[in-house]
């Protein structure tokens, strides 16, 4: 069985998993049961890029809005009829929770009638099987994959199919959505599917669309990948003027377009997360009266997106503006500036620039001050041991990289110069050995027994520190019926054999033993031992 959470997880962006982590604690906060739905479920398996979330409750998410706000969303506007708010979640990821509805249609053209339903009912009024999905986020069953209409098979197969035959007779706009879906992944229309679809164009069921379908359809637009060839496709099927009446490929700026796309996807490897759908809006739009740009406005349900593409011109000559003057004097200046400023403004700016300068840092900021920033750490930052373990290494590594892109630090000296004083101090010295009795000592004060009579070679003085104490080698003992001192070494001067021998004599097993121990001392010592024996 497919681990549908584990593969939620690893296709969302970090800001749309946090952003489905939002939406789920808000739910069940309120006790409310929430699947994650529709298109979102399908990019999710499909593999294709996940454009927004789509959530359903069993509920009315209209009373969540407050909830959602404290959370950190914003709205972006909502719809009463079918109990939807728009949402716009930290990170710039956009959002749908809608109530589970059924739709009951009594009359091509006319609204539907919506009454409160459960997750599967709710699934059966969708428009194809790829769509009709959802996927559990409540406690008990979370990961559950609910598909009644074998979604996940016509995704493998690569088809669009509807779920029953008047689903292009009941909702009209569904006509431009698989023309839409059909141009964005390249998959064809099932075989009755097509039939319908057909029949359904060639007795003009589209005229029947409603404006907030419309609104809707042309929003979804400004988020395809290749909007561009979907307005194609959508203006070969006579659909476009359906949006409205002078839209036409000729009215949009395909040039602009198609570098601002190209100039997107540049961001996007670099690691930047951008919308461009107000820009989208703009070329797709750019030749159009601006009545008539009004009036497309006007259908679009969601302000964040209406307001952006309003203000979207505004806001990029204002940082024009400000790129040629003395806050963009320097590179240094011009990176930082162009690093606080919003990505979809630098993105409209990149394409739609005018001043030469004002191209040529945008393009710099893009290449050839990201192949600066890439050098660091230098080679002598790691020689003088500024490694990120540093706490000031940010600070460092950044200043380093402002001086780069200035022309300040040109050579190897000036930066060594530079670094010197940051580098951490050198490691203290190892602390010197111990002295003591260790494993070596140990072997010196204890050698190997040696036989009676036989002195111990090469061990004189070095070993006069283990023999018998100072006095007895400095004062001769007194001649006692005791045991003999032949704790003392012989001296090499005399004959030591002869007088071991004789010492050997009258000595005990137990005095053998230690004479074989303090075998080590002086000659001298031994010497005068030897001629009080003979004088005895």
């Amino acid at each position: 069985m497919a681990d549908y959470i584990y593969t939620m997880e690893i296709r969302l962006t970090p800001d749309q998993l946090k952003g489905v982590n939002l939406v789920q604690e808000v739910a069940r906060a309120a006790g409310i049961t929430l699947y994650l739905t529709g298109g979102a479920i399908r990019d999710i398996i499909s593999g294709f890029t996940i454009r927004d979330l789509d959530f359903t409750v069993q509920g009315n998410p209209l009373k969540l809005q407050k909830d959602f706000e404290r959370a950190g969303a914003q709205l972006a506007g909502h719809d009463d009829d079918v109990r939807t708010l728009f949402l716009v979640l930290p990170g710039n990821v956009r959002a749908e929770v809608g109530m589970a509805h059924t739709e009951t249609y009594e009359k091509v053209g006319k609204p539907p009638t919506i009454a409160p339903a459960s997750i599967q009912e709710d699934l059966r009024r969708r428009d194809f099987t790829v769509n009709a999905m959802a996927l559990s986020l409540n406690e008990g069953s979370r990961g559950l994959l609910l598909d009644p209409f074998n979604g996940v098979a016509d995704i493998e197969a690569k088809v669009l199919r509807i779920l029953h035959n008047y689903s292009f007779v009941e909702d009209p706009s569904r006509l431009i959505r698989a023309t839409r879906f059909a141009a964005r992944f390249h998959w064809p229309l099932e075989e009755r599917t097509q039939q319908r679809f057909d029949s359904a164009r060639e007795n003009k069921y589209i005229d029947h669309i409603s404006k907030g379908s419309i609104g809707h359809e042309i929003a979804q637009l400004a988020h395809e990948d290749d909007p561009l060839s979907v307005v194609r496709a959508l203006e070969k099927e006579e659909f476009l003027k359906v949006l409205h009446p002078h839209w036409t490929v000729a009215k949009v700026d395909t040039n602009g377009l198609t570098q601002l796309m190209k100039t997107r996807q540049q961001i996007v490897d670099l690691g930047y997360t951008v919308d461009p759908s107000a820009a989208v809006m703009h070329f797709l739009t750019a030749h159009l009266p601006e009545k008539d740009i009004a009036d497309i406005r006007k259908q679009i349900p969601r302000k964040d997106l209406i307001e952006a593409w309003r203000d979207i011109e505004d806001h990029a000559k204002e940082l024009a503006k400000r790129l040629m003057g003395k806050e963009a004097a320097t590179p240094s200046r011009t990176w930082n500036l162009l690093s606080s400023a919003r990505p979809e403004m630098v993105l409209f700016l990149a394409v739609t620039a005018r001043h030469q300068s004002v191209a040529q840092k945008i393009k710099n900021f893009f290449t050839k001050w990201r192949d600066v920033q890439k050098r660091i750490p230098l080679p002598e930052m790691t020689e003088l041991l500024i490694t990120p373990q540093l706490p000031e290494y940010p600070k460092i590594a950044r200043d380093v990289f402002m001086l780069l892109l200035d022309g300040k630090l040109r050579s190897r000296t000036e930066t060594l110069k530079f670094l010197k004083p940051f580098a951490p101090p050198p490691p203290p010295p190892p602390p010197p050995p111990r002295r003591g009795r260790g494993p070596k000592a140990a072997a010196v004060a204890a050698p190997i027994p040696e036989a009676p009579g036989k002195p111990a070679k090469g061990k004189g003085k070095k070993a006069a520190p283990v023999a018998a104490p100072a006095p007895a080698a400095s004062v001769p003992a007194p001649a006692k019926k005791t045991k003999p001192e032949a704790s003392r070494k012989p001296d090499t001067k005399a004959k030591p054999a002869k007088a071991a021998g004789k010492t050997a004599k009258s000595a005990k097993p137990a005095a053998k033993a230690a004479a074989a121990r303090h075998s080590t001392r002086k000659p001298a010592a031994k010497k005068s031992t030897t001629k009080k024996a003979k004088k005895r």
